[in-house]
């Protein structure tokens, strides 16, 4: 299962194009920052996804679609040639842009709903998340796993898929599992508004003070994580994964995911441009110290993972998973706070090759998925080094994906979800 299905926040942020004001709710007008830094976590996704199959030490290429553990749906293809760059790189994105981006999708939840009403945000919501995530789930995720069956051993038919595929249990769908809990946040926000009309202006006091103390505002933000965190990683392990037919998530991480989430509800409550976001705030002002400290948190999640991976080491699984669910809450809020940071901080003028992804990085995401597989399996055979492959993937996914959503979002049913 992919550790990153990454990122689609461009629906559940899309109405900041047409906020209109009202008690707690955000400034109208396009966020530069924030639209830039959604682009930005979008092309992560991209690389993230085109560089797995040169990580150093990946498991061993499947030879069948039905063997588990089911490797193949996070490593679709795996490339005799490794870079251990792509390994430290992929790991510090496993860290936090999952978590941001759902931090980034609650931002106009609150000013959405206040505008829209349940109803009207429900409908909303379903047709921007649920009619995507039906596409990508029944279209993008057999196509992008093809290849994968391909590099099985025995007879390749198309038959052949659909019968293994169906025999599962489930219908894995990639990254778009984001899609689907970002859906199912939503809805858990609508009834909240239902049965507490004040929930967003409750949360967004805990945010009151951040635009002045961020630090306090990033350990609450901590805390939080590491409580809901922690206790999940020690019962069900890191790397677990549940899935229900086609709704797959990451165990350990799903009460984390939702503390995010909550937490950019708080702060677009308050008000993005003057609270925590604002651009004259501490955070923005403090770019550099948050920086250097998500270097930091980072590199201590680095040792103590590969304490607790070392055949020496002291540590017993359940104190493995409860030290480093403190360590990975730490990385996550740290390197979250330096990037909002530096895109406050210095995203501040529109440019159109920014504008352009951030107006397709919805689509891209959608399909990425199936041009990524296809093209690492169009160079497996290929002598070129590790880094070379991952660079060549990468610049051909983002491209392609990039045209495609273009392309697609020209049509004007799409245009309207996408």
């Amino acid at each position: 299962m992919a550790s990153s299905g990454a990122t689609l926040i461009r629906p559940a942020v899309a109405a900041q194009h047409d906020e209109v004001r009202g008690a707690g709710v955000a400034r109208p007008g396009y966020n530069v920052a924030l639209g830039y830094l959604r682009g930005f976590l979008v092309v992560l996704v991209l690389a993230h996804h085109s560089v797995l199959a040169y990580i150093d030490s990946p498991p061993p290429q499947a030879t069948s679609l039905l063997a588990q553990p089911p490797y193949w749906r996070a490593f679709m293809v795996v490339d005799s040639h490794h870079w251990v760059g792509f390994s430290i790189f992929t790991g510090f994105n496993d860290d936090f842009f999952m978590s941001l981006m759902f931090f980034l999708s609650g931002l106009f939840v609150w000013s959405s709903l206040q505008r829209k009403g349940n109803a009207g945000f429900v409908r909303d919501r379903m047709r921007r998340l649920g009619i995507p995530f039906l596409f990508a789930a029944a279209i993008i995720a057999p196509l992008a796993y093809y290849p994968s069956y391909l590099l099985t051993t025995g007879a390749h038919t198309a038959t052949g898929y659909i019968h293994d595929w169906l025999s599962f249990g489930d219908w894995p769908t990639g990254p778009a599992w984001f899609i689907w809990l970002l859906l199912a946040f939503d809805l858990a926000g609508a009834a909240l508004f239902a049965v507490a009309p004040n929930f967003g202006e409750m949360l967004g006091r805990l945010a009151s003070n951040a635009r002045e103390h961020p630090v306090r505002f990033f350990l609450l933000l901590l805390a939080a994580s590491a409580a809901t965190f922690i206790p999940m990683a020690v019962i069900f392990g890191t790397a677990a994964w549940t899935s229900i037919g086609p709704f797959q998530f990451q165990t350990a991480r799903l009460f984390h995911y939702a503390v995010y989430f909550l937490a950019g509800i708080g702060v677009g409550a308050y008000g993005i441009d003057r609270g925590l976001l604002a651009p004259d705030g501490k955070l923005a002002r403090h770019w550099g110290r948050w920086t250097l400290w998500m270097v930091v948190a980072f590199l201590l999640s680095v040792v103590f993972f590969l304490i607790a991976i070392s055949k020496n080491s002291p540590l017993s699984a359940n104190s493995a998973n409860l030290i480093g669910g403190a360590f990975y809450a730490l990385a996550c809020a740290s390197i979250s706070f330096a990037f909002l940071a530096l895109f406050v901080r210095f995203a501040t003028r529109r440019r159109w090759i920014y504008d352009s992804l951030s107006e397709n990085e919805y689509g891209m995401y959608l399909i990425h998925y199936a041009f990524v597989s296809w093209l690492q399996l169009a160079i497996l055979s290929s002598s070129l080094p590790a880094i070379e492959k991952g660079i060549l993937v990468f610049a051909g996914v983002l491209l392609l994906s990039w045209g495609a959503s273009a392309a697609l979002r020209s049509i004007p049913g799409v245009s309207r979800i996408v």
